[in-house]
C-alpha cells in the first residue's frame, strides 16, 4: 500500500472533499465480484490451484528467481502505472508489489495510441552482480530500455537506460555461467522480408559495467521454425541453460488463435540452435473449437527452474465466452514443464490448458489472483495496486480522502489519445459485478459515472449527465442506448450504479438514495469491448470517470 500511494503522488491531494463543484464527481464506494462458472467447483487449496493464475488482463508474462523468491512482470501497453510486479513462494499465489515503472518522467506514455507503449517486458536476475533487471520495447515512445534494482521488494527502479542499437521489441536478457550477458529481441530479418510478418531472432552481448550494448548482432533464428511454412510474427526470445545446453525458446504464430510456442537447443550460446524433438511445445490451434473451459491464443512463454529441479512455463492465453469473443483479454497461465530428448514440453499435442492443476504444497494466502473473488473500497485508504490510469497523469485532476475519491474534469475524454479523468481496475471474470455510489451535479455537457474501456475507440459508459442517467455504448461510433430522465428531487444525488455483466451482455441498474434498483437497460451487447472486436492486447478496465461524453453520442445534456 505505501508503494501505490507513492506512485500517484503526482495527482493526489490526500484529504477531506469538498462537495462536489460542477465539474466534480465523487465516488463514496465501489465493488467489485466476479462470478465464472468454470472456478464454481470445490479444489484442494493446499494441493491445487486454478489457471490462470493472474485472471483478467495480465499479458506477456515473465518471471525470475532470486533463492527462495519469484518475481514476475506483465505488459501495460498505455496504462500508468506501468509494469506491475508481482513476487510469490509458490509460483501460485501472487502479491504486487507494485510497479516497475512507477514515476511519470520514467517512460512518458503521452499521447501513445492503446496498444503501443509498454510491451512485453522481461525480468531476469544476474547472481554476478546481484541486480535485477527488466528490459522492455515502449513501442512508438523510447523504444529499447533497461531499468534495473537492488531488491524489488521496496522498488526505486532506475530510470530508463536507453537501448538505441537495438532495434524491434521483445528484448531479453540471459545471464551464462561465465558472467557474460547477453541481450535477445525480435527485429527485422537479414535481407528483404520474405512475407509481411517476417521476423528475425537476433542475439548481442551486453556489458553490466556500462549498461550499453557491445559486438555485432548475432542471428538466431529466421522466420521460424520451419521458414518455408512462413510463421508470422516470431517475437519472445528467452534463452535457458541446462545441462550444459541452450535452449531457445519463442512464439509464433500471431498473439490470437493461432499463437504458439516453439523450442530449439544448442552447445553454443551463439547458434546454431536446432528444433527440438517436440514442436510446437505449447499451443491450442489444433484442438476442436467446442470444449469445456476453452483458452485460447496460448504462447509468450517464460520458464523458470525451482531449488529442487522441476521447471515452470508462465504464458498467456484467453478464456472466451462464446466462438472467440473475451472481455477479460490475455492472462498469466502456468503449467509445469517436462522434458523429452533434451527439449522442454508445456503441453503435449492435442491437450487442452486445464483449469484445475495439481501442485503439492501450496499455502494459501493474501489477495486472490484468481478463481472468484470479490472485494469493496471505500478510498479511505487512498488507492492500492489495483488502480490505473489511462497514460501518464500530470494534473491534480483525482484525491482521496475520508469522504471518498472526487475526480476532476481535465477536459479529456475517453475517445481521445489523451488522459482523461478516469480510475480503473482490471475486468478479472467473465461474469462479474461492479457497484459504485456517486455524488455529482454535472455541469451542462458534463457525464460522471462508470466506463467499461478497452481503447479509445470501444467503450461503455453508464452515469449521469445534468438531467439525466444515461447509457452509451462506442463502437467506432458512440451510440445512446437508454436515457431516463432526472426528477427534480433527484439532481443532486447519492445516485447507485450497478452493472452485472455476463458473457457478451450486461444489465445496468441504478438507484436514488436509498430507493429501489431500476433497470435502465438490460441485455446490453458488450462484444465491442472483446479483443474479437476491438483487436489488440489489452482487456476491459472497469473504472470512474467525468468528462464530456464520447463525440457523437446523442444523450440529454451533452
Amino acid at each position: 500500500m505505501i508503494a501505490i500511494r507513492r506512485l500517484f503522488v503526482a495527482v493526489l491531494l490526500l484529504g477531506g472533499c469538498g462537495a462536489p463543484a460542477g465539474d466534480e464527481a465523487l465516488f463514496t464506494r465501489f465493488s467489485y465480484n466476479g462470478s465464472d462458472a468454470r472456478f464454481a467447483r470445490a479444489i484442494d487449496p493446499q494441493n491445487e490451484y486454478f489457471n490462470p493464475v493472474l485472471a483478467g488482463f495480465h499479458p506477456d508474462p515473465s518471471v525470475c528467481r532470486r533463492g527462495d523468491d519469484y518475481f514476475l512482470v506483465n505488459s501495460s501497453f498505455t496504462f500508468y502505472p506501468s509494469i506491475p510486479i508481482f513476487h510469490s513462494r509458490d509460483l501460485v499465489h501472487w502479491r504486487q508489489l507494485g510497479f516497475v515503472i512507477d514515476r511519470p518522467g520514467q517512460v512518458p506514455l503521452d499521447s501513445l495510441r492503446f496498444n503501443r507503449g509498454i510491451y512485453a517486458p522481461d525480468i531476469s536476475y544476474n547472481p554476478h552482480n546481484d541486480t535485477f533487471y527488466v528490459v522492455n520495447t515502449c513501442v512508438d515512445g523510447i523504444e529499447n530500455f533497461v531499468v534495473k534494482c537492488r531488491d524489488p521488494f521496496t522498488g526505486g527502479w532506475s530510470d530508463p537506460i536507453l537501448l538505441p542499437e537495438v532495434e524491434g521489441i521483445d528484448p531479453s536478457f540471459f545471464f551464462d555461467d561465465d558472467g557474460k550477458v547477453y541481450l535477445l529481441h525480435n527485429g527485422m530479418p537479414p535481407g528483404r522480408r520474405a512475407w509481411n510478418s517476417h521476423r528475425a531472432l537476433w542475439l548481442r552481448e551486453y556489458d553490466t559495467a556500462t549498461d550499453r550494448v557491445v559486438g555485432d548482432p548475432v542471428l538466431l533464428l529466421d522466420g521460424g521454425l520451419d521458414f518455408a511454412a512462413q510463421p508470422e510474427w516470431l517475437e519472445g526470445p528467452h534463452i535457458y541453460k541446462k545441462d550444459g545446453e541452450y535452449i531457445l525458446l519463442a512464439a509464433e504464430g500471431g498473439t490470437y488463435e493461432a499463437h504458439s510456442q516453439v523450442a530449439l537447443r544448442s552447445h553454443d550460446v551463439r547458434g546454431p540452435y536446432v528444433p527440438c524433438a517436440r514442436n510446437p511445445i505449447l499451443t491450442q490451434r489444433d484442438l476442436p473449437a467446442a470444449r469445456p473451459d476453452k483458452v485460447t491464443s496460448t504462447g509468450h512463454a517464460d520458464m523458470v527452474e525451482t531449488p529442487s529441479g522441476q521447471w515452470y512455463a508462465f504464458f498467456l492465453g484467453c478464456r472466451p465466452y462464446a466462438d472467440d469473443f473475451y472481455n477479460t483479454g490475455r492472462e498469466t497461465f502456468l503449467l509445469p514443464v517436462t522434458w523429452e530428448e533434451g527439449g522442454p514440453v508445456i503441453l503435449p499435442p492435442g491437450e487442452a490448458v486445464p483449469t484445475v492443476v495439481r501442485k503439492e504444497g501450496l499455502e494459501p494466502g493474501g489477495e486472490p489472483t484468481t478463481g472468484n473473488f470479490g472485494w469493496s473500497t471505500d478510498f479511505s485508504d487512498g488507492l492500492d495496486e489495483r488502480w490505473l490510469t489511462i497514460r501518464t497523469p500530470h494534473t491534480g485532476w483525482l484525491r482521496t480522502g475520508r469522504r471518498g475519491l472526487t475526480l476532476t474534469d481535465n477536459g479529456r475524454r475517453l475517445d481521445q489519445t489523451a488522459g482523461p479523468a478516469f480510475v480503473g481496475c482490471r475486468q478479472q471474470h467473465t461474469d462479474f459485478t461492479v457497484e459504485t455510489e456517486l455524488f455529482c451535479l454535472p455541469a451542462e455537457g458534463r457525464f460522471a459515472g462508470l466506463a467499461l474501456f478497452q481503447n479509445e475507440k470501444h467503450s461503455l459508459l453508464f452515469g449521469r449527465t445534468r438531467d439525466a442517467v444515461v447509457a452509451v455504448r462506442v463502437e467506432k461510433e458512440a451510440q445512446l442506448l437508454a436515457s431516463v430522465p432526472l426528477a427534480a428531487d433527484d439532481a443532486a444525488g447519492p445516485l447507485t450504479l450497478r452493472v452485472r455483466g455476463s458473457g457478451g451482455s450486461c444489465d445496468l441498474e441504478y438507484a436514488w438514495g436509498d430507493g429501489p434498483f431500476a433497470t435502465l437497460a438490460a441485455g446490453v451487447d458488450t462484444r465491442n469491448l472483446s479483443t474479437h472486436t476491438a483487436r489488440g492486447f489489452n482487456g476491459v478496465i472497469v473504472g470512474l470517470h467525468i468528462g464530456r461524453l464520447p463525440a457523437g453520442a446523442l444523450a440529454s445534456g451533452e
